[in-house]
């Protein structure tokens, strides 16, 4: 039953982005982008991620349409906080691949290696 009803949740979803997709590539796009104006032959493309993320959609085509969305900040710089990350990282992978080299495993000495088939084979 549970199964069922994320089913039609999932068809519901997908109706409504199919409807959205219809009315943003070919009506919206050309209001929002100049670079898409007569551009039609990539629009098919946008079509499975439009389906998947109709309310994001929505919400920026009205930001854009009433002119709330300043787009100076989308374009800032890179945050300083993601320098110090990129040199956590560096050091968590270098520490993990020399613990990782520093360990040794032991064979157990009572236990004879046995070949799995012959040679040549």
């Amino acid at each position: 039953m549970m199964a069922a009803g994320l089913v039609i949740l999932a068809e519901y979803w997908l109706m409504m982005g199919a409807v959205v997709a219809l009315i943003f590539l070919t009506i919206g796009i050309d209001r929002i982008d100049e670079d898409a104006r007569g551009a039609y032959i990539f629009r098919p493309l946008l079509v499975p991620g439009v389906l998947l993320i109709w309310p994001l959609v929505l919400w920026r085509w009205y930001a854009l349409e009433t002119g709330r969305s300043d787009e100076t900040k989308r374009y800032k710089a890179v945050r300083g906080a993601h320098g110090f990350v990129a040199i956590g990282m560096a050091i968590s992978i270098a520490i993990i691949i020399a613990t990782g080299l520093s360990i040794k495993q032991t064979w157990p000495a009572h236990v004879a290696p046995e070949r799995l088939s012959e040679a040549g084979q």
